[in-house]
């Protein structure tokens, strides 16, 4: 009782019970578990644990000591807040004259002012215990006399002074790396040393490697990493080929992005005699080729995935693995890994292969000509295509009937000049022809999670699941509030949240707000991570799930390919252990994260440059959030998201509804 107590409280920080309301909120009916409670709660107060006005209880959010530690986080607005590892405090607030020497993501000491009631707890930045990072990017700037670095990243508020013995060649308008930041009174600048001149600032070359130097994203491969892939050849061994399944003469081929240039995946497909059909899932064998423990194994390992930026990627692999010889190419013998599944025509999975493998694409296909088939029903192999695509929207409709939710992630496109610059801005559409691909590929990580999950003797073996957590009730609770603003239901409170969000997601389809709802409903869910421990896909509503599909891009699948290897052929070459296994997951988890704040810096920062050049010009709009300082915009064109600051909203008087989002 004492556990449900606490952790009751702990998750509703800010409100306060009476004992009959947390005895209907643990289920207590009995009336000696209730008395129970009551001694319980009475315990918890003396202890200091709660505090009590008239018969209400609530979490003792006080801290023993005015003085805690975090990391401070600023936010876009200019005000801060303080994250401290006491969940009971909350956030502190830190106002932007408060922040003393510290810098966005700085681990902080703050002294807490007295709380006043019905706010949270506020404080004062008093040291600076450990920088979030010791260098920093920007453009190189001279004032009159002296020169300043202009942070890229927006939430660095102040710039940085440079003395003029320590530009190290570096020019105004260069894009620079800076170190040695010292900064010791609020008063004054910080100071640094440019360590490294990145490149003019506004080529495309420069941002990527500014991108990369930001998030710490290893742009070059070491010598040891490229020597090594040099050395492999592109020939495949007649030994090889004998102990593969040959797909060579099967109808194959690849459906990617116009612009992509690694393609880890491609299809097949034959009809039965008995009108059941084998769909072949062929999965570039980066496995082959990147062995254990070597320098490209390792340099692999320590990017986790390929980022993908605006107009360029940093791969995980050496462009010569990665966009040849592993990359499932037109024309080419390639060797590969299938999933081979037996489908009826109903889309019940009868049986499956999972096999090592070789083919020879027959056609390279973009996501635009295949909608084109499928609509006409013309083109190449398009008997092949319209078939996969009957399947794939079986498939589809059978998994949300089993409890998949059909979140969308809003994109958008640029096209670039020569230089870099954007020109254009088009919102990305999700098609047939993309969801044809999506459905096999998520047959393919179902399938292998399944197997090694459900062996049929002995004990569960260790293994790299993709597990996706139940939404925390307090996010859901705030996005049911906002998506009541704009006149849409969603009861948090509802036995199965998925046909809330079956309902809703059907309710705004083809409307304005719907890209801001699917993002908004993302943000709300817990983050998909990598784990040992199989805990299941919330939002797909799978048991099992993992990543076995883009090994080229992501390590997590490299090496899902190596131990279903392993443990199907009874090897003992990898000797798999929970533990580092686990380490690993942690490591791939935390590198998935950084590539997609880094991708997601990269398409604000076009999406600045483009707008930079519309000034004056009126674009449509919704607003995306409001608060007490003013309402945020999202584009609904370009998907870009800016403040309108309430002092700027002319004409009128305005009152903020908390409570309402209003």
């Amino acid at each position: 009782m004492k556990k449900q107590v606490i952790k009751l409280f702990e998750e509703n920080p800010g409100r306060s019970f009476k004992s009959k309301q947390i005895s209907r909120k643990l289920n207590i009916v009995d009336e000696d578990e209730y008395i129970q409670l009551k001694t319980l709660l009475h315990k918890l107060y003396s202890e200091e644990f709660l505090i009590k006005s008239g018969k209400r209880y609530q979490l003792n959010r006080v801290p023993e000591s005015n003085i805690i530690s975090g990391i401070l986080q600023i936010s876009p607005q200019g005000y801060g807040f303080v994250v401290s590892k006491n969940n009971k405090l909350g956030d502190i607030f830190i106002a932007a004259r408060n922040f003393g020497t510290a810098f966005h993501g700085d681990y902080v000491e703050v002294s807490l002012f007295a709380k006043q009631k019905g706010k949270n707890l506020e404080g004062q930045v008093v040291r600076v215990l450990k920088r979030n990072k010791a260098d920093l990017v920007g453009e190189l700037q001279k004032m009159k006399s002296f020169y300043v670095v202009k942070p890229d990243d927006p939430l660095i508020h102040r710039d940085l002074y440079i003395d003029k013995d320590k530009l190290s060649g570096a020019k105004p308008g260069d894009k620079v790396l800076v170190s040695n930041i010292k900064w010791e009174s609020s008063k004054l600048s910080p100071e640094a040393d440019v360590v490294e001149v990145l490149g003019k600032t506004g080529t495309l070359v420069t941002e990527v490697q500014s991108l990369a130097r930001e998030f710490n994203l290893p742009y070059k491969f070491p010598e040891s990493v490229l020597d090594e892939a040099e050395k492999i050849s592109e020939e495949i061994s007649p030994i090889e080929v004998n102990g593969r399944r040959d797909f060579r003469n099967s109808v194959v081929f690849t459906i990617d992005p116009v612009d992509a240039k690694d393609f880890d995946d491609a299809l097949s497909i034959e009809v039965k005699d008995d009108f059941n059909i084998e769909i072949g899932i062929h999965i570039a064998d980066v496995s082959h080729f990147v062995k254990p423990n070597t320098s490209l194994d390792k340099e692999a390992e320590k990017r986790g995935n390929s980022v993908y930026l605006v107009g360029s990627v940093i791969p995980m692999l050496p462009e010569k693995l990665s966009n040849n010889i592993c990359s499932l190419v037109p024309g080419k013998d390639r060797l590969t890994y299938s999933v081979i599944a037996l489908l009826s025509p109903k889309g019940k999975l009868i049986s499956y292969e999972i096999v090592k493998s070789i083919i020879n694409s027959k056609r390279r296909f973009n996501y635009d000509e295949v909608q084109k088939i499928i609509e006409t029903g013309n083109g190449d192999f398009n008997f092949e295509i319209n078939e996969l695509n009957k399947f794939a929207q079986t498939l589809r409709k059978k998994r949300m009937h089993e409890g998949s939710i059909e979140f969308f992630s809003p994109e958008v496109k640029f096209e670039l000049d020569e230089t870099g610059r954007p020109v254009a801005v088009h919102k990305k559409e999700i098609k047939e022809s993309n969801m044809l691909v999506e459905e096999f590929m998520l047959l393919a990580n179902r399938i292998v999670a399944t197997k090694i999950s459900l062996p049929v003797k002995g004990k569960i073996k260790p293994f790299i699941y993709r597990i996706h957590d139940l939404p925390e009730a307090e996010k859901l609770k705030e996005f049911a509030r906002f998506v009541k603003t704009l006149g849409y239901p969603f009861n948090p409170a509802a036995k199965s949240k998925v046909n809330q969000f079956h309902l809703l997601i059907t309710k705004i389809r083809g409307t304005e707000e719907e890209a801001l709802i699917n993002e908004l409903a993302i943000r709300s869910m817990a983050k998909a991570v990598y784990s040992t421990n199989n805990i299941g896909h919330y939002g797909l509503g799978f048991d099992y799930y993992t990543h076995f599909t883009s090994p080229i891009r992501r390590y997590a699948d490299l090496l899902v390919h190596r131990i279903i290897f392993s443990y199907l052929n009874h090897s003992e070459k990898i000797n798999v252990k929970k533990d580092n296994l686990e380490k690993i997951c942690s490591h791939i988890s935390n590198c998935e994260r950084i590539a997609l704040e880094a991708e997601r810096t990269s398409v604000k920062r076009k999406q600045i440059e483009y707008l930079e050049n519309h000034l004056g010009e009126e674009f449509h709009a919704i607003i995306s959030g409001v608060m007490n300082f003013g309402i945020f915009v999202e584009l609904t064109d370009i998907l870009a998201e800016g403040l309108v600051r309430a002092r700027d909203l002319e004409g009128d008087f305005y009152v903020y509804d908390e409570k309402n989002m209003l």
